[in-house]
């Protein structure tokens, strides 16, 4: 299997990071529970020049490296590695966030994980001309059997990947959202997950 796995909010716990982030710098008290947008700015009512100061805190190399793991994810994508899967971890973060991004990765038991940066949500200004930045056309020509995703924002690039079992990571602010069809399931956590995933493999082996 080839799989997809997202990493903000799939493999470290991104968002809450972000409330307590716009608790210190602004006063603003909004628990995790009631995130409910994926636009950040809009879950936590900031102004364009807040956001942009939070964004820029929370991308500081030290601060990306102090983000929490996701209960299970290393164990499971290891498990998965030592069987001969192929994984890749595919990010919306900033193209420049990459080697911390990296780092964290590597401190976390998942050195063995390729890492590419995507322009997801049109964010970038510059030219995307490293091996490990990938257009979203390039990252539609690679074939994927199983993905992890959070962000409701990103479920038309995964849709992209025919025949592709997708893992909803369940997160306060994709509850609300219509998953797409019946390729898409909501996992509440890494274990859930790796359930459906076994599953999987073992459905697509008996088609053969």
């Amino acid at each position: 299997m080839k799989i997809y796995i997202d990493f903000d909010d799939v493999i470290c716990e991104t968002a809450r990071h972000f409330t307590k982030l716009v608790k210190e710098m602004f006063g603003i008290d909004v628990p995790y529970e009631q995130v409910h947008f994926f636009n950040l700015q809009k879950s936590f009512a900031l102004s364009d020049s807040q956001y942009d100061e939070m964004m820029k805190e929370a991308h500081i190399p030290e601060i990306l490296l102090s983000y929490e793991e996701t209960t299970g994810a290393s164990e499971t994508i290891n498990k998965w590695v030592d069987a001969g899967h192929e994984v890749s971890i595919i990010t919306g973060r900033p193209f420049d966030s990459f080697a911390p991004s990296r780092k964290w990765l590597d401190g976390h038991n998942l050195e063995r994980v390729p890492l590419f940066c995507v322009d997801k949500y049109g964010r970038e200004v510059f030219n995307q001309d490293c091996t490990y930045n990938l257009t979203l056309q390039k990252l539609y020509e690679m074939p994927f059997d199983f993905a992890i995703e959070d962000s409701p924002a990103a479920f038309e690039h995964v849709l992209h990947f025919k025949r592709c079992k997708v893992a909803v990571f369940d997160r306060p602010w994709n509850r609300q959202a219509e998953l797409p069809n019946d390729m898409f399931v909501r996992c509440k956590d890494w274990q859930e997950i790796d359930s459906i995933f076994e599953a999987y493999v073992s459905a697509q082996a008996g088609l053969k």
